[in-house]
């Protein structure tokens, strides 16, 4: 039952990465909004009302009908330009960014609840209009409900205003740079905090039981927790071998076990994973490496030339892997002091010259930006905690300048950068 309600959760938690989740959930409360005020409006809210305040009441049909209608028309050519200038934005992200960004701009909740505000009040406006209906010679007007409706459609315009100011900052590099690390620093901390409790023990696992994956898609886990209750309550030891984040092919390794598991614990266990067709930085870092790195390298092209915000994407890079050189390769959870679930994350050696090779390849050309890698490599290697980390950097420093050497024709600047290498 409680792998069921947490699959549940799960979906219901990649629901609000949808870009019309919270609108059409704000749509259908401007449809139960409406229902209640006809509803009111049939007990004779408005003549209860006009008793008392008759300057909040519309009693005029025409009126009513005017007001209605423009609110209609207006936040209906007010939210197609809304729309629009989110697809202008995010396909000018695209271009000079980088397309992995796009998903982390769409699911901005904010932006979601703005157009979840139109539709809201364009429901109610358009069901308020069409109850107006005629009773002989009079007709029976909702006036408090179009009151209503002139203070949703003020909302709206308030709404549209700060869409405006919220978008354009949205859409700037810095800002986009800033979430990016500020959501896998979250993550890393994290890690970092679970790896100080552990015990320092190394566990054997070359013998293990291999178990395959029964789908395709980008590896997420689903439920650390629940692995390690199940894991502990049957008193047996599971390793997963697949990298979050990474794309897991049919009858891939999925993960091992210490001992032989019956079909039930099986799928059980294979409960847990899920597997998607994008990626999300909130359940896994390493993302956040991958799309700064593509920025740093899309901003060296031909076509963007903009060094700047690539040094800027080194130092968000810089930090990241700062905190990285802080834990191991290999997550542990740990119950009574005994480790019971390992999950295996992708090596700092493959990560550092995943992201080195990129920029090598595109930067190598420029001192400038091959002096900041050297000096955010170096920071690096000053803070890592592990011997072994150290030379990887090492190493990654040499291959750097290598490619410089390659590079760079201008003798005076190799000199200079041969001298600035000498004191790091």
């Amino acid at each position: 039952m409680k792998d069921k309600f947490s699959t549940l959760l799960s979906k219901i938690y990649n629901l609000k990465n949808k870009i019309a989740f919270f609108p059409s959930i704000i749509a259908l409360a401007g449809v139960l909004f409406a229902y209640v005020m006809m509803y009111l409006e049939n007990l004779g809210i408005s003549a209860y009302l006009q008793s008392f305040l008759p300057e909040l009441v519309i009693n005029d049909k025409e009126t009513a009908r005017t007001i209605l209608s423009t609110f209609i028309a207006g936040l209906t050519s007010i939210m197609v330009f809304s729309f629009s200038m989110v697809m202008i934005l995010l396909n000018q992200a695209s271009s000079n960014f980088s397309p992995r960004l796009l998903p982390g701009l769409v699911s901005n909740r904010r932006h979601q609840v703005v157009l979840g505000v139109y539709l809201f009040t364009i429901i109610y406006c358009i069901l308020i209009l069409v109850s107006i209906e005629p009773s002989g010679d009079k007709y029976q007007l909702p006036g408090f409900s179009i009151l209503l409706s002139i203070v949703f459609m003020i909302h709206s315009l308030a709404a549209f205003i700060y869409f405006i100011h919220s978008i354009s900052q949205e859409i700037q590099i810095n800002n986009i740079l800033l979430k990016i690390y500020e959501s896998a620093e979250k993550k890393l901390l994290h890690l970092i905090d679970d790896e100080k409790s552990l015990i320092n023990k190394t566990i054997d696992t070359q013998n293990w039981i291999l178990h395959k994956t029964k789908c395709t898609g980008y590896f997420k886990i689903l439920s650390l927790d629940i692995l390690l209750d199940l894991a502990f309550e049957n008193n047996f030891q599971l390793e997963i071998l697949a990298n979050k984040g990474s794309y897991c092919s049919e009858d891939a390794v999925l993960f091992k076990t210490n001992i032989a598991i019956n079909e039930e614990i099986s799928e059980r266990i294979h409960a847990n994973f899920t597997f998607s067709k994008g990626e999300l930085i909130d359940d896994n870092y390493l993302l956040a490496f991958k799309q700064i790195t593509e920025v740093a390298v899309k901003s060296m092209s031909p076509g963007i030339n903009d060094p700047g915000t690539a040094m800027n994407a080194i130092d968000y890079l810089s930090e990241l892997l700062i905190l990285r050189v802080q834990k191991k390769n290999i997550d542990i959870k740990q119950k009574n002091n005994k480790p019971f679930v390992l999950v295996n994350s992708l090596e700092f050696e493959d990560l550092l010259y995943n992201i080195m090779a990129s920029l090598r390849t595109y930067c190598t050309h420029d001192i400038i930006i091959v002096t900041k890698l050297l000096t955010s490599l170096n920071n690096v290697k000053k803070k890592s905690k592990f011997e072994e980390y150290t030379a990887i950097i090492a190493k990654e420093t040499d291959y750097l300048l290598t490619d410089a050497n390659t590079n760079i024709s201008n003798k005076e600047d190799l000199k200079k950068l041969e001298n600035y290498a000498s004191t790091l």
